[in-house]
């Protein structure tokens, strides 16, 4: 086991001098290989740009980030191309699947855009769909996929590559509470069998018990931490509860 993700004094300012506004302010803290970690905070509170940041989207005003030791900060150009296509895994709300693709295709595309020789990408492709369980829908477009079916394609497009960190920006918020459970179970599949390390940004406190600790944001600064440990989810999913009460403070924001 090693520090897969780290990130260390980082911030990040939008606007100018005269009106600045600061999203991330003076944030470490470390992810460990085979971690699922969530990232929770009210609207405004930095959480989505800090995801940003560590997907290359954003660039950071101050700090560094870390991923298996590479200063991600400093990359540029074609080596900041490989390293989204080789390292990362993006997992989004809308899904983001190619519609002129079944989801074989959408899938494959992941693989053979990192050069994955072709004789490889049909037995990669089809164990990957096995263990989300989507092996019925992949000659399916996803125009004739439910939310549940296009969400577990795109997870297993961002995860067929074998990434050191799979990114997740609110991957339940478009689906139903059905498909949103075994979207989850399925996450927790891959987490646990796999070893795939997971960062979710999540609103929902039901979506973030399923995570081994939550990274709780406020103002841009990190205001809490929770390590589910023994605890049942259930029990997880309470203590959840009781530091999203804490944020909302005296303005009862809603996460």
């Amino acid at each position: 086991m090693g520090t897969i993700l780290q990130v260390e004094h980082l911030e990040k300012y939008y606007g100018n001098k005269g009106n600045l506004t600061k999203a991330i302010d003076d944030l470490s803290f470390s992810v460990e290989q085979g971690e699922y970690i969530g990232i929770m905070g009210a609207s405004g509170s930095g959480k989505t740009t800090l995801l940003n940041c560590i997907s290359t989207i954003d660039r950071a005003s101050a700090g560094h980030i870390y991923v298996e030791g590479k200063d991600i900060t400093a990359f540029n150009g074609k080596k900041l191309a490989k390293f989204r296509r080789e390292e990362l895994g993006f997992i989004f709300q809308d899904f983001n699947l190619l519609d002129t693709l079944n989801a074989f295709e959408n899938i494959a595309l992941a693989l053979t855009l990192c050069g994955t020789p072709p004789k490889e990408v049909a037995p990669r492709v089809q164990h990957i769909a096995r263990r989300l369980d989507i092996l019925d829908v992949l000659n399916k477009y996803p125009y004739q996929m439910s939310g549940g079916q296009k969400q577990r394609v795109a997870s297993a497009r961002a995860i067929v590559t074998n990434p050191a960190l799979v990114l997740a920006d609110e991957p339940t918020g478009a689906l139903d509470s059905k498909s949103a459970r075994m979207l989850l179970e399925s996450f927790e599949t891959l987490n646990r069998d796999l070893g795939t390390t997971i960062l979710m940004v999540t609103h929902d406190a039901f979506t973030a018990s399923y995570c081994h600790r939550i990274l709780f944001i406020k103002d841009g600064r990190l205001f809490n931490e929770l390590v589910r440990g023994r605890d049942s989810r259930k029990t997880f999913f309470n203590r959840i509860i009781e530091v999203v009460a804490l944020l909302g403070g005296d303005n009862a924001d809603v996460l």
